[in-house]
């Protein structure tokens, strides 16, 4: 167990980050950009919320007004009504993209993990063969592979099941880059050698030292993962309602012309609050990956 520790804190010493020194003015300029920077990338989030309160008269005012002069929630109201005279119960879409979003973010970091260790850390032939055919997997559009993905899922009959988005996000070219770029980086080659001339097997090294140094990794694709599962409508595949996703029932919602406005407003805004919480809680782990992915 001692061992396992040092091989660890070796691994948090060679990750260090190392801190530049910089005048007090280089500092208050650096700031200034940053803060204003993020203001500007903020304002789209502000101005759905404002708008999600807004009366319909107010969205519809010309000059345009930024902010709202009578705020309402009439508007959740109104997409609360309209989920509830649903013939599927509204908690029924929820549990669906819950479901999704949660199962297939877990299955997509595990096999991400998996595939990525032998990618970045193994020695066989095809190594390097494999990681090229992944970066180039990544160049194609979702849009290019539709039609193949679907002739796969249909001759497997899991056309309207669960299986049909789930069995895609165990494939995820995405998470296998991210994650081999960050463990070739992150974890030196020492470190894992020192534990085979211990004696540790690589499943040894692979559950007690490769997947405590990598929970930053982790957290970054746990972000990508669940944003793609819960704003997807995975209409090509699914066609049952009691199968359909939350995004599915609340663009219908949203698609009902000038007298829904508000209520589009409304559900621009449902649909990304957890999305924001999820990223709240792992955003501390975003930098630390990017740097070591190579990702802008």
């Amino acid at each position: 167990m001692q061992k396992i520790k040092n091989w660890i804190e070796t691994i948090r010493v060679n990750n260090s980050r190392v801190i530049l020194s910089r005048s007090k003015g280089g500092t208050f300029v650096i700031g200034l950009f940053v803060t204003l920077m993020s203001l500007f990338m903020l304002l789209p989030v502000i101005y759905s919320v404002v708008q999600a309160f807004k009366p319909i008269e107010e969205i519809y005012a010309f000059p345009p007004k930024f902010f709202v002069q009578n705020p309402t929630i009439d508007n959740f109201k109104m997409v609360l009504q309209l989920a509830g005279n649903l013939w599927v119960p509204f908690s029924r879409y929820l549990f669906n993209s819950l479901l999704i979003s949660v199962v297939g973010t877990l299955v997509q970091v595990f096999i991400g993990t998996l595939a990525s260790y032998p990618l970045a850390k193994g020695r066989f032939p095809g190594r390097a063969a494999m990681s090229t055919a992944i970066v180039w997997a990544m160049l194609f559009n979702g849009n290019v592979t539709t039609m193949p993905r679907y002739l796969i899922i249909a001759g497997l009959g899991m056309v309207d099941t669960y299986w049909a988005i789930l069995l895609p996000a165990m494939a995820s070219t995405m998470g296998v880059f991210l994650m081999r770029q960050f463990m070739v980086t992150a974890i030196p080659d020492s470190t894992l050698e020192a534990a085979r001339i211990d004696g540790a097997n690589e499943f040894t090294i692979f559950f007690r030292i490769v997947t405590p140094s990598v929970r930053s990794g982790w957290m970054t694709l746990v972000i990508f993962a669940f944003q793609g599962f819960w704003n997807s409508t995975n209409g090509t595949y699914i066609y049952s309602e009691e199968l359909k996703q939350l995004p599915a029932v609340l663009n219908s919602i949203a698609a009902g012309g000038i007298a829904r406005a508000g209520a589009s407003s409304a559900v621009a805004v449902i649909m990304m609050l957890l999305p924001m919480i999820v990223f709240l809680i792992s955003q501390s782990s975003i930098t630390e990956t990017m740097s070591h992915s190579g990702l802008k």
